[in-house]
């Protein structure tokens, strides 16, 4: 699918609702399928990854369905059943790095594939803890499809050279199932929404700083409140930053401390955002955000800041080409390992659109303020938020963009379009 984007004549107005966050919407429906009894998970994204995770436990024996649009029943025994055929990840990562942490330690057998995607996707970093503590995985040098043996775990403690939630939450998950405690170290917070939710189930969990530990635990079936993802709602920030005369407000955002990276990123670069009031959903902190055209100024993001907006820098790069002087992003290698080489692919993109973005080995650095040209045909590689952001840039273009591929945005956000033509009319 190719998808014409051309310069907004209009500035962005209006209040909109962000759509379920897709980082809590997996672990509701997964962790939910681990508890022994019925849960109730209040706005579910329908988003394609999220589905994955949703089809994959009902391969497992779990009984899951809609209530309406976006209420899902989960009754569970609590334990998960030998699957009749191969477990599909689609193109969720998420999807297949939580689950080899939960099948490792099954008493049945088990494979999980994915798509072209996911398969060139790196899982050595899972195998490798996983193996420590006694699970038997065969990978394809280190990439799906994953063999899993199902196998008695035991709990070990593991200092991670990588600040991810991913891992962390593979460890985890596999030490629910493992013999002892076990005990899991970053170098910098990554995104905690799985000690969130595992504490709101009743995981024999504890926190304290980088490091967390679990004991083999039962949890217990909740209402889960699922609020909006603020990588999603990253795109209409930053377009209302950039395209004149905007003023939005955005209702249901997460404010999770550790994903509002990209809030810290819009005050420094001077942006004009403000958080209009907060509460708690399941735990998780949610609120609504007013943001505006803004005069934006460069700044460098780089060490603890860069897990807690790892999605968010695609997005970012976009903003930077409108703000004075250098942005220079640092330490962000693990972009590399994403749905595409995310580094190579938003610097290679842009700069067909005008900008001024080199590329460095663990970043890029912008130069603005730069007059987008646009008339080009751009390649969004198979990954849903480049898709994304390129939409955003093209509503600052001199001439219209044609975007390869734009269909993968439903990956993530099949309400992205419907959102963005709503703002664009009020």
């Amino acid at each position: 699918m190719i998808k014409l984007v051309s310069k907004s004549e209009k500035p962005l107005k209006g209040t909109v609702t962000i759509p379920s966050d897709k980082s809590i919407s997996h672990r509701a429906v997964i962790f939910s399928a681990l508890a022994d009894g019925i849960s109730t998970i209040n706005n579910f994204s329908k988003g394609a990854d999220p589905l994955s995770s949703l089809e994959i436990i009902k391969s497992l024996g779990v009984q899951a369905e809609f209530k309406d649009e976006t209420t899902l029943v989960i009754n569970s025994t609590g334990k998960l059943t030998k699957p009749s055929k191969i477990l599909d990840c689609g193109n969720s990562g998420t999807t297949m790095r939580f689950m080899s942490g939960i099948l490792a330690g099954q008493d049945f057998n088990s494979t999980l594939t994915g798509d072209e995607s996911l398969s060139k996707r790196p899982m050595k970093r899972v195998i490798e803890p996983l193996t420590l503590m006694g699970a038997k995985i065969n990978s394809k040098e280190g990439h799906a499809p994953l063999d899993i043996t199902g196998n008695q775990l035991l709990g070990i403690e593991y200092s991670s050279k990588l600040a991810s939630a991913q891992v962390k939450s593979c460890v985890l998950l596999a030490g629910l199932f493992a013999n002892g405690m076990t005990r899991f170290e970053e170098p910098y917070l990554s995104r905690n929404h799985t000690e969130i939710m595992l504490k709101h189930l009743g995981a024999d969990i504890q926190i304290s700083g980088l490091k967390t530990s679990i004991k083999r635990s039962l949890l217990k079936p909740s209402t889960i409140d699922i609020c909006g993802d603020i990588s999603s709602a990253a795109f209409f920030m930053a377009a209302a930053l950039i395209v004149p005369n905007s003023d939005i407000i955005l209702k249901n955002v997460g404010l999770n401390p550790t994903r509002t990276g990209i809030i810290d990123v819009i005050k420094l670069m001077g942006g004009n955002i403000e958080i209009l009031d907060s509460y708690v959903h399941s735990g998780e902190i949610a609120g609504d955000i007013r943001i505006r055209y803004s005069n934006l100024k460069g700044c460098v993001i780089e060490k603890a800041l860069i897990p807690r907006l790892i999605d968010e820098l695609p997005i970012i790069a976009v903003i930077a080409t409108q703000a004075e002087g250098e942005t220079i992003i640092k330490n962000a290698e693990d972009l590399r390992n994403k749905e595409s080489d995310r580094i190579k692919a938003i610097v290679q993109e842009l700069s067909k659109l005008g900008a001024n973005i080199e590329e460095t080995p663990d970043g890029f650095i912008v130069s603005g303020k730069t007059t987008l040209k646009g008339e080009s045909e751009v390649e969004c590689y198979h990954d849903h938020r480049l898709a994304m952001s390129l939409y955003v840039a093209g509503l600052i273009c001199q001439n219209k963009i044609s975007i390869n591929g734009f269909e993968w945005v439903n990956i993530s956000f099949p309400e992205f379009e419907k959102i963005f033509t709503k703002l664009l009319q009020n």
